[in-house]
């Protein structure tokens, strides 16, 4: 049976002072920080991890705090532009919480949908459309009614340096349905309800530059640890060259780089974030692995301490 990817699991990024990181998505766009630990392979790190109630996949954005990071500049083999999905006639609400918060934001139309486009701290270009998919937020914080909060991801606009290849890629091997063609963007779309619909630009993009401000990965789902080595299978026969599958404590993960540039990667749905905290204090402590923790005083002592609060409102 041909594979197909449900769509996004999670999207990661460089960002710069962490505070400020969870300020921005759990006091402005009231996300739950649902983990706190660190970069498994630079453990002086922080990666936080945002989304729904439970975090589930199709709503988690994760964060590099990366304090003396250069600024990156998006363009192609990135993810361009993140965007959430929100209850149908919430836009007005959105608009009037980033006037709020003194946050710049245009309103934009694309396949005859209106978006909110803004731009967090470290210049991670964002945007918020009003879907009907996707089962409202059963999380709420910082004055945001559950029904006008975020749901999770409505999905992602790719930069690609080569978009042909990366339209094969996205119907021929993840499985995605191409739907729409309009104005220079193509439209696809998965099974799923949330972090379901990905616009790729057509025209090649000019190739961007790593660093905070900028999408590092988008991850695709897969329902189990056995899928994840049919993917593996797949994508070695059709010569690319994914990792080894990497664990990450709440998922497992395989990368590769698509022919546009693009990091994706594949990560499974299960266990999810309640393999280590009760659902109830999800992102309270910071959880790190095990072979990390005769080491937890020596880095503890070399990250700042954070903590999800309500920022200050600019204009009110």
């Amino acid at each position: 049976m041909k594979l197909q990817t449900a769509g996004i699991h999670h999207i990661t990024a460089f960002v710069g002072d962490a505070q400020q990181n969870v300020d921005f998505y759990a006091g402005i766009l009231g996300l739950r920080l649902v983990k706190k630990t660190v970069n498994f392979d630079q453990p002086d790190v922080y990666h936080l991890y945002f989304g729904d109630e439970l975090g589930q996949p199709g709503t988690i954005i994760t964060f590099f705090p990366w304090p003396q990071g250069q600024k990156g500049k998006v363009g192609g083999g990135q993810v361009g532009i993140t965007t959430y999905a929100v209850p149908p006639g919430s836009l007005t609400f959105w608009s009037d919480r980033l006037t709020s918060y003194g946050i710049p934001f245009t309103q934009t139309t694309r396949f005859s949908e209106t978006y909110l486009s803004f731009e967090d701290h470290d210049g991670l270009q964002l945007e918020i459309v009003e879907r009907e998919a996707g089962a409202k937020s059963t999380w709420s914080f910082a004055g945001i009614p559950r029904d006008e909060a975020i749901k999770g991801f409505g999905g992602a606009v790719l930069y690609s340096g080569a978009p042909v290849k990366t339209e094969n890629l996205l119907t021929g091997s993840l499985g995605m349905e191409k739907v729409a063609e309009q104005d220079g963007f193509i439209r696809f779309k998965t099974p799923a309800d949330l972090g379901n619909i990905i616009d790729l630009r057509k025209d090649p993009v000019p190739f961007g530059t790593e660093g905070t401000g900028t999408v590092h990965h988008i991850a695709w789902r897969t329902k189990d640890d056995a899928e994840q080595l049919e993917w593996l299978d797949q994508l070695q026969n059709r010569g690319y060259h994914p990792t080894p599958v990497q664990p990450r404590q709440y998922f497992n993960s395989i990368y590769f780089r698509e022919s546009g540039g693009i990091l994706f990667e594949i990560a499974t749905d299960p266990p999810g974030f309640g393999l280590d905290e009760e659902l109830n204090a999800l992102g309270e402590k910071l959880m790190l692995p095990e072979w990390y923790e005769p080491y937890r005083s020596q880095i503890e002592r070399n990250l700042a301490p954070i903590q999800v609060r309500v920022p200050e409102v600019k204009k009110p």
